[in-house]
């Protein structure tokens, strides 16, 4: 009984705690020779790293996108078909390859969808950051 409740307890405590973001330093892709845009950005414990990615217009993208730990389930969503960018990809411990090319320029949310019933979603507790897309 008391190892249960302990157990519990934890799932609770990690169920419901968000890590703290620092003012991260945006990341800019790097174009490589093939002339596509690569980044990797890692999802944890309710964050992104890097939580802010910059890439150009009108060239293509490739994120790796994979989730560290093995408990709490992600996923990575960009939300944005007026600049060409709809991404919906659960997340693992192998890294995913998502790919598009942005055609508008704006600043742009990705996130975790992710809501637990009852609780705050992903999102709320911190998991989500910008992909800005430049001249």
């Amino acid at each position: 009984m008391r190892v249960r409740l302990i157990g519990i307890i934890l799932l609770a405590v990690i169920l419901t705690s968000g890590a703290a973001r620092s003012d991260e330093v945006p990341v800019k892709a790097t174009l490589d020779a093939d002339g596509v845009q690569r980044v990797e950005i890692v999802g944890d414990s309710y964050f992104f790293k890097p939580s802010h990615v910059i890439v150009k217009v009108n060239k293509p993208v490739e994120l790796s996108v994979k989730k560290d730990g093995w408990f709490v389930p992600h996923d990575f969503v960009i939300d944005a078909p007026e600049a060409g960018i709809a991404v919906n990809e659960s997340l693992g411990g192998d890294s995913k390859k998502i790919t598009f090319t942005p055609t508008k320029t704006g600043v742009y949310p990705f996130y975790c969808s992710k809501k637990p019933p009852l609780l705050k979603s992903h999102r709320e507790k911190g998991m989500e950051g910008k992909l800005e897309v430049v001249e």
